[in-house]
């Protein structure tokens, strides 16, 4: 895959090296990640609490608040990276400094195969594992309808949120801070531990749903410079999940599920690494840049 070449600036950096362009260092690693944490837990607790309880269904309003606390997780991330890193911004979206929207909206096409082949094989599997669907749709309502507009107009977001924070954000924080052949690896699996336990408790087949997710999203963000793979897989996955219980459903249910089954495993697999074999083969015939020489991100210097 091609990337830029080194120039007089210095040395070609991969996306979960950027922050060696500012402060990368285990003290403002650690600074950041409880930083962020601190975010996520007054957000939740502003914007999400009161509107949830544990002997209460789901409302919309309760889903908006909770799309819109982690959807602020992207100007959280953002502000971390300029005030504690001393990196703009935008080197968080990708090694170019922007969303790649074509390249975006390639994987999201390829997102849909993936997913659309994990949906077609738990047809012939013996327990889904997941979300349980009826044969008949749901009847609709004004609460439908309602609940239809928060998965269009902020899922979105809430998955582009967690997509800057965890394969954003930590990525390259954690890439930054370590050094040498294990950068790569802590770069990767650390950011999809915490994705995995940040949703809550869970048994085993789901926590290692979501952990193939975020290691797969991870390898992408790197493999190919940029943050556009992974948030393609994570609104289309989110839209399509909730979109299901939604029409057949219970909603509530599928919102934050903490049971499953071992044959939700047949299907993670089919989706993640099918996703990554496309995402890869695309990534490859396009050129994607993965790569950014060290002037590119840089702040400009004022003039003399």
């Amino acid at each position: 895959m091609p990337s830029a070449e080194p120039t007089p600036a210095g040395p070609a950096l991969r996306y979960h090296q950027l922050h060696l362009l500012g402060r990368a260092s285990w003290g403002w690693t650690i600074l950041g990640v409880l930083g962020l944490t601190v975010a996520l837990f007054l957000l939740q607790t502003l914007l999400v609490l009161p509107f949830w309880s544990p002997s209460d269904p789901l409302t919309p309003i309760g889903l908006a608040m909770t799309c819109v606390a982690l959807a602020a997780m992207t100007p959280t991330a953002a502000g971390l990276t300029e005030l504690a890193h001393r990196v703009p911004a935008r080197a968080l979206a990708s090694v170019v400094g922007r969303l790649r929207w074509r390249w975006m909206l390639t994987c999201a096409g390829l997102a849909v195969l993936a997913i659309g082949a994990s949906l077609l094989l738990s047809q012939f599997l013996p327990e889904s594992g997941g979300a349980q669907f009826g044969s008949s749709a749901n009847d609709a309502t004004s609460r439908t309808l309602a609940f239809a507009l928060v998965i269009v107009l902020l899922v979105p977001l809430q998955a582009a949120g967690e997509e800057f924070a965890f394969r954003g954000y930590l990525t390259q924080a954690f890439g930054g801070a370590v050094t040498g052949c294990l950068s790569t690896a802590v770069a990767v699996a650390v950011p999809a531990v915490l994705f995995a336990l940040a949703h809550g408790v869970q048994d085993a087949p789901v926590f290692i749903d979501r952990l193939a997710f975020g290691l797969v999203a991870g390898l992408l963000v790197i493999r190919t410079g940029g943050l556009e793979a992974g948030i393609a897989l994570h609104v289309l996955n989110n839209g399509v999940f909730f979109g299901l219980s939604l029409a057949f459903g219970d909603i509530g249910e599928a919102l934050a599920p903490v049971a499953g089954t071992w044959w939700l495993l047949p299907g993670t697999l089919v989706q993640s690494l099918g996703y990554l074999a496309l995402v890869e083969w695309a990534a490859r015939r396009r050129g994607v840049a993965t790569s950014a020489a060290q002037g590119v991100l840089e702040r400009p210097r004022p003039r003399v």
